[in-house]
């Protein structure tokens, strides 16, 4: 089977927002090309395409990352065996994971119960229960469910999100998954100046003439962007934690729709956020990822007779061509999905789809890879 990485490229305009803030509350910024840049950090986005999934996957598809672990394999548990009360679900739930490493009983409780790992632990729906079944069966066995077995029950089955960004578990680093999906941190593709918003609020019960002023003050940092935004599928290491072409292909369709279409939330009901990209371009190559900001280490600035969406578009669809002659970089297939004559110079790249279309075609280019039946 030949190497296969999705590259997915993406211009995207967002009006006055804060979509990602730092620990100040301030929009989070990276400089590049010697000039301040609007920045939305990969872990933003990620989060906001592991919640887009839902709509798109079976939630048995996907995977669930908490600290509240014993709480959640407790409710499988009494699922499977309504007749337990909540106290022995919870203490059959803290025996698993206490018995595995991952987490520990409070020493001050006279029960275990709803026990929490000391970190973020990132499990499949599938297999929370498998491993709520393995609890019960080994208690009405008499045992107590073993490390090994979950260490087993915790390494098959992933989920898509799983396969996609990968796990780490520092207490238990063999059933740890590669990621087979890279995301790059998105940067505007111009120089940016954050500006504030201040605001008032008023008292609605204070009408009289004789209170004036507001009931609270405040302000409110944001910018306005025309981003960049890169990621790459290694497809050969998704199916490799996914087991399964079918899946594999079900996993990159939905990756793509979900990348393309989601926007973090930060201050969403503030400045309505929502957009859809400008462009996005998707290739396939079968040598390595590349990574095409350097279309933008000069920033755009924009003129009244062009705008930054158009230079943009100009300045990747060059700096792509410049990239792919100097290195003998050609991808395997190409296509664009790109909204009016601004971001035009794209379709030259490669074949000129609705949105829809290009998820098709890069699922139908997938499965073939994949040496499936289409």
């Amino acid at each position: 089977m030949n190497r296969i990485f999705i590259d997915v490229h993406v211009l995207q305009t967002v009006p006055p927002s804060n979509l990602n803030r730092d620990d100040t509350g301030s929009p989070k910024t990276a400089t590049y090309g010697g000039v301040r840049r609007a920045r939305v950090s990969s872990q933003a986005w990620k989060r906001a395409v592991r919640l887009a999934f839902a709509d798109l996957l079976d939630s048995s598809q996907l995977g669930e990352r908490t600290k509240r672990v014993g709480e959640s394999l407790a409710a499988r548990i009494k699922a499977l065996d309504p007749a337990l009360t909540d106290d022995e679900a919870s203490a059959l739930a803290a025996g698993a994971f206490t018995a595995s490493g991952l987490a520990k009983a409070d020493k001050k409780k006279t029960e275990a119960k709803d026990v929490e790992s000391g970190y973020l632990l990132f499990l499949s729906r599938r297999q929370l229960d498998n491993l709520a079944g393995a609890a019960l069966e080994a208690s009405r066995a008499g045992t107590t469910l073993d490390k090994a077995k979950f260490k087993a029950l915790a390494n098959t089955e992933h989920s898509v999100d799983i396969a996609m960004f990968g796990r780490m578990v520092a207490d238990m680093t063999d059933i740890n998954v590669d990621a087979a999906c890279q995301v790059a941190h998105a940067i505007s593709v111009h120089a940016v100046d954050n500006e504030y918003d201040y605001f008032t609020a008023v008292d609605d019960r204070k009408q009289d003439v004789a209170e004036t002023g507001a009931g609270m003050i405040g302000t409110v940092e944001f910018n306005s962007s025309t981003l960049y935004r890169y990621a790459t599928l290694n497809v050969d290491a998704l199916q490799r934690n996914l087991g399964d072409a079918a899946a594999t292909r079900a996993a990159v369709e939905a990756f793509l729709t979900a990348f393309a279409r989601s926007v973090p939330t930060g201050k969403q009901n503030t400045f309505a956020h929502r957009t859809l990209p400008d462009a996005v371009l998707v290739q396939i190559r079968d040598t390595q990822p590349i990574n095409m900001i350097g279309a933008f280490e000069t920033p755009i600035r924009e003129t009244n007779a062009d705008g930054r969406v158009r230079l943009a578009a100009e300045a990747l669809a060059r700096h792509t061509l410049d990239v792919e002659r100097a290195y003998g970089e050609q991808p395997i297939a190409t296509w664009v999905t790109q909204v009016g004559e601004r971001t035009a110079v794209l379709a030259d790249l490669g074949k000129a789809v609705s949105f829809r279309e290009l998820v098709s075609g890069v699922g139908e280019q997938v499965t073939a890879a994949l040496g499936q039946p289409a």
